[in-house]
């Protein structure tokens, strides 16, 4: 009886932050580029843990609450990139619960301060194929619970209706110039968004399609084309938060209208042009959702196509000052920006 006292509780304290909790703001671009297509930004890095990743928090953990597979005092596991563990943690703070993210090295060194600050541990590994069998034997020795958003996170989210993104976008749309999207443009790490908007898209019959842009040494793309499950990637994605080295089953390719393979310093340029569009920094994957917007703008322009895109703000690029942000980082990691800050150019006209 206390235990399920304590779960009523649990789920009641998440649904009450909602409660507390304004929907994110839908950012309208001017770029005179492209008469009579309207590109829109779905903020999502005005979540109280400041990413994308704090709606699939929330869910995870109703998820695991409802499944009883969390408990009074369980230790959680997740295995994460960076932002989803930090919205994981934020929760599991809010819950009393200990809180262990199992992460690449690699991973920004913000983003393990704020997991940190949260009350949370972080147990780094060398490469980001070694985090899903480290967060299950952590899981094990501390008799605790392994969220695995790579596995839970299409099923943990109710694309009909709770904590549903695309029916926000959606409403969000209704008194703009072309309310219904020609495109909603999303990068996919879990794969959870994306198999939400694509499915919320069907329900409801819009026109809308949903095109996934993938990174560079990501095996989305290519499972998408082939249908192989077994694909794997022997490096692992420069951009954090999105992109896998194997097919995660979160990843529904059958929602999915098209998808478009970015180069990763067209992710970084492009997170740095957005920052004079928006007066602040974003993430990189944004700059990845931006630059396939900006492909699908240019060919509706060529077609003399008028509508409207929109795509997905994830997180703010302060959490990345010393990767992403850093030149001499860029240039190790990267290499050179000049020829696509060149291209964004040629996109918009601008000499």
């Amino acid at each position: 009886m206390m235990n399920s006292t304590w779960v009523r509780n649990a789920i009641n304290e998440i649904n009450a932050d909602y409660q507390r909790s304004a929907d994110t703001h839908l950012i309208r671009l001017s770029l005179p580029a492209f008469p009579g297509i309207d590109i829109y930004l779905k903020d999502e890095s005005t979540h109280p843990t400041g990413s994308l990743k704090h709606r699939l928090a929330r869910s995870l953990f109703l998820y695991g609450l409802c499944n009883g597979w969390i408990k009074e005092g369980t230790t959680i596991v997740e295995s994460s990139s960076g932002s989803t563990a930090v919205s994981e943690a934020w929760f599991a703070k809010l819950l009393g619960l200990p809180f262990i993210a199992v992460m690449p090295a690699c991973t920004a060194r913000r983003k393990i301060e704020l997991i940190e600050f949260y009350g949370g541990r972080c147990h780094l590994v060398e490469s980001a194929g070694e985090i899903y069998a480290a967060s299950a034997q952590l899981a094990r020795e501390l008799n605790g619970h392994y969220m695995d958003q790579f596995t839970y996170a299409e099923r943990a989210t109710d694309w009909r209706g709770n904590n549903n993104i695309a029916d926000s976008i959606f409403h969000q749309m209704q008194r703009e110039p072309h309310p219904v999207p020609d495109y909603i443009v999303m990068s996919a790490g879990t794969g959870g968004t994306s198999a939400t908007i694509g499915r919320y898209i069907r329900s409801q019959g819009y026109s809308t399609r949903l095109m996934v842009v993938d990174p560079e040494n990501s095996v989305f793309l290519p499972y998408w084309q082939e249908r192989n499950p077994t694909l794997c990637s022997p490096t692992g994605s420069r951009i954090e938060g999105i992109g896998r080295p194997r097919v995660e089953p979160s990843f529904i390719p059958d929602v999915v209208d098209e998808m478009l393979r970015v180069p990763d310093a067209a992710s970084i340029a492009t997170a740095h042009w957005l920052e004079t569009r928006l007066g602040r920094r974003v993430g990189a994957s944004t700059g990845t959702n931006m630059w396939g917007t900006l492909q699908l703008a240019a060919r509706m322009r060529e077609a003399g196509q008028s509508g409207s895109l929109v795509t997905l703000l994830c997180d703010s690029g302060e959490r990345y000052l010393e990767t992403y942000y850093n030149p001499q980082w860029v240039s190790a990691h990267i290499g050179n920006l000049t020829p696509w800050h060149a291209e964004i150019a040629r996109l918009l006209n601008v000499d």
